[in-house]
């Protein structure tokens, strides 16, 4: 896929990371292909790309949509994840390649550079990616779709990580940092339990931040809606 078709592959995936386009959100064929200079074949043969991907869903007679996040979903991504990704690392230490390994370095010295400049879009990106690269590291045709599948709902259930709004938020995204930086030391030195220790405090760390996504603290009540109570007791 090369120009429009390419261009186009990569914003709808960037945008469905993060959050640009809502789960379940549907796809306008021909106002997409207008968009992007592209007739209705190219643009159904990236929809079909994405969904093979895992980023879509296509139905027949109804238009595409981006993949749907409820319940059933984010119990099997809790249950899931840690067991694919710890599988994942162990699998990328056996098999890792040289080059494998300087892709990754690269995607992380632009996620460190995103932490930096608050980028938030551009750390969803790269976080993302540099998962990928470890998945590709383990050569494993049955596991790798899954981890893609998984990182997907991870950057969604997980994007407020990346907008941190106090000191405790910023002090765990310096940690994401280098729980990645560790995962590049221990890979190179081919040490699978260092790299399965790092993936379940990577994933802790993430859970934690994902669990406050899903069940925010509740809003403090505010005054106005106790006067009423307050005038009736007086009353009474």
């Amino acid at each position: 896929m090369k120009g429009g078709k390419q261009d186009l592959y990569d914003d709808l995936k960037r945008q469905i990371l993060t959050m640009e386009l809502d789960p379940d959100e549907s796809l306008d064929e021909a106002l997409i292909g207008e968009r992007y200079g592209l007739s209705r074949t190219p643009v159904r043969d990236v929809f079909r790309r994405l969904a093979g991907d895992g980023y879509l869903e296509i139905r027949e007679n109804r238009r595409a949509r981006v993949i749907p996040m409820n319940h059933e979903t984010l119990r099997n991504f809790f249950l899931g994840a840690p067991m694919i990704y710890a599988a994942i690392g162990r699998l990328a230490v056996q098999n890792v390649k040289p080059r494998q390994l300087a892709d990754l370095r690269d995607t992380q010295e632009r996620f460190r550079r995103a932490s930096l400049s608050d980028e938030a879009h551009a750390m969803v990106i790269e976080n993302n990616r540099f998962h990928e690269i470890i998945g590709e590291m383990s050569g494993n045709a049955y596991l790798r779709p899954s981890l893609g599948r998984l990182l997907i709902d991870h950057a969604r259930i997980g994007h407020t990580f990346f907008r941190p709004k106090n000191e405790d938020m910023r002090r765990r995204l310096q940690l994401a940092v280098d729980h990645h930086d560790g995962f590049i030391a221990a890979i190179a030195a081919q040490d699978e339990d260092a790299v399965v220790d790092l993936v379940f405090e990577h994933w802790e760390l993430s859970r934690e931040n994902m669990e406050m996504f899903i069940a925010p603290r509740g809003m403090k009540a505010d005054a106005r809606f106790d006067a009423p109570a307050a005038t009736m007791e007086r009353s009474s």
